[in-house]
């Protein structure tokens, strides 16, 4: 048998997990498959990887030495793969293409417009999720090019060295209530008036819902529940009148629903647009940053409720805290 890197990942997870049984856990094979594995290994190198006695698996010296070169092989063929993919990637879909995601925003569509305008020459390939984390991992492993997401506005989108973030604009968040609730005339209201609302949220990863319950404390009451549900069916349960949905207010008002903002504006929700490092080898980043403020001023002017808080509150979005 030749050692091979399937062979160095085993050893490195028994190594950090102290256990052949939990190292087999985590591997996604059975006790014995793995014990019969390490054998193998120990009869190819000559001598025995680990020693196993009641206080646990310990690597012996040799497996001390196998466990240094591994750890230097498995992050170095990571690189190579994670190259390997974006090269593929770059061949496959060409200089002048762009993959563009978007995450927990409705300013998709027209941000995808506002590139295809900027960039007229590039083809946008357009895919949607509800996951920010999950989009950058696609983001910085060149399966993305380009990313548009939302997230609260207390955190930011995950780091990565691979990916360049830049602020778009902070927005408040609204709540969407039915044409005929008490307040559906109002510019805003307290979150105390809604205390006793059942309460949507668009799905998605991140703090908001924390930072949520922890708004509706700070105004004196629990939240009776925080349910996700994403926008057809807010709107259907909105317009019935069961529940009142936490919304973004650049998203297109439905007929039926009215949105107001929360008075002090205790939830904020910010857009932030990202590439790796590599894109602005082959477009315009600094251009692919105008279409995504473009795109919120366009849902801006589109929403004449929060136009009016806007005007009466004289705020730059893109400039100033909300």
């Amino acid at each position: 048998m030749e050692l091979e890197l399937r062979h160095l990942r085993m050893i490195t997870t028994v190594c950090e997990s102290g256990s052949v049984t939990k190292a087999a856990a985590v591997l996604g094979l059975s006790q014995p498959a793995l014990t019969a594995q390490l054998n193998r290994i120990d009869r190819t190198l000559g001598g025995p990887v680990f020693v196993r006695d009641r206080h646990g698996t310990r690597a012996t010296p040799l497996g001390e030495l196998v466990l240094r070169h591994a750890r230097v092989v498995l992050p170095a063929m990571d690189v190579l793969l994670d190259d390997a993919r974006r090269q593929v990637n770059r061949t496959t879909w060409g200089p002048r293409s762009l993959r563009l995601g978007t995450v927990s925003t409705p300013l998709g569509g027209l941000f995808a417009n506002q590139v295809r305008t900027a960039l007229h020459d590039v083809t946008v390939t357009p895919s949607t999720s509800w996951s920010v984390a999950g989009t950058t991992s696609r983001l910085a492993g060149g399966e993305l090019d380009v990313a548009l997401v939302g997230v609260c506005a207390d955190s930011a989108p995950p780091p990565d060295g691979h990916v360049v973030w830049r602020h778009v604009a902070t927005d408040p968040v609204f709540v969407m209530v039915d044409a005929h609730h008490r307040h559906a005339t109002r510019l805003s209201a307290p979150l105390t008036d809604l205390g006793g609302e059942t309460w949507l949220n668009a799905p998605g990863d991140g703090c908001f819902e924390r930072c949520f319950v922890s708004a509706c404390v700070r105004a004196g009451f629990t939240p009776r529940s925080l349910g996700e549900s994403e926008r057809t069916a807010a709107i259907d349960q909105v317009r019935a009148g069961h529940a009142v949905a936490l919304v973004q207010p650049v998203m297109p008002v439905a007929p039926g629903v009215r949105v107001l903002a929360l008075d002090g504006s205790p939830l904020r929700w910010s857009h932030y647009v990202g590439w790796r490092q590599d894109v602005a080898d082959r477009v315009d980043v600094g251009q692919v940053a105008r279409a995504a403020r473009c795109a919120h001023d366009d849902a801006v002017r589109r929403s004449p409720a929060y136009l009016r808080w806007l005007t009466t509150h004289q705020i730059d979005l893109h400039n100033e805290a909300v």
